[in-house]
């Protein structure tokens, strides 16, 4: 007979008991979603930091680590397995912040504009799937509304900032959502 020691909780610490397959993988992308978005703008500080539009990269880059910080908390809470890609998206997040604000600070915030379209788009779909249930999904529901707007303020700060006047803005954006699009399609399952 096969015994399986499961380890104990500790003093404090209240786990959920297994959520379903839909949230796990939301919570799997959302997570991965704010690590490469905290890369993102490590990368553009790197460049940018000492720069005039450096304050508003660090206010941004300040609310993406507060989503990243809620979903290392998610992830543990509803114990739900990070996305193998991980050291991936660390390094593709930086190189792609760091990229695109080496073109400037307009292309820096095309590159935010174009990430945050995106994310925008996927946290309205969750939205929308766990309004399925929105007594047992009302925590996700809360957190990724919140995260929702504060991206959607980032997108338009992009705008405002002169993003749609960056060099070679449509091949920059429709390259960067593309890449976004496909981190989300792999995280959600790998």
């Amino acid at each position: 007979m096969l015994l399986i020691k499961i380890p104990p909780i500790p003093f404090g610490v209240r786990y959920v008991s297994r959520s379903s397959p839909e949230v796990d993988s939301i919570i799997r992308v959302d997570h991965a979603g704010e690590l490469g978005a905290d890369r993102i703008y490590a990368g553009q500080m790197a460049v940018l930091g000492r720069t005039n539009v450096g304050p508003l990269i660090q206010i941004m880059w300040d609310q993406e680590k507060e989503h990243r910080a809620k979903f290392e908390e998610l992830i543990n809470k509803y114990r739900v397995r990070p996305t193998a890609l991980v050291p991936i998206w660390n390094i593709a997040g930086f190189v792609l912040g760091a990229g695109s604000a080496l073109l400037g600070p307009k292309a820096a915030m095309a590159c935010t504009m174009s990430v945050e379209s995106v994310i925008v788009d996927h946290y309205n779909d969750q939205l929308r799937t766990l309004m399925s249930d929105p007594e047992a999904n009302k925590e996700l529901l809360q957190v990724i509304q919140k995260f929702r707007d504060e991206e959607q303020e980032h997108h338009d700060t992009g705008r405002d900032q002169g993003a749609e006047q960056a060099p070679f803005y449509r091949v920059l954006t429709e390259t960067i959502k593309f890449g976004c699009k496909a981190a989300i399609a792999i995280s959600k399952v790998i």
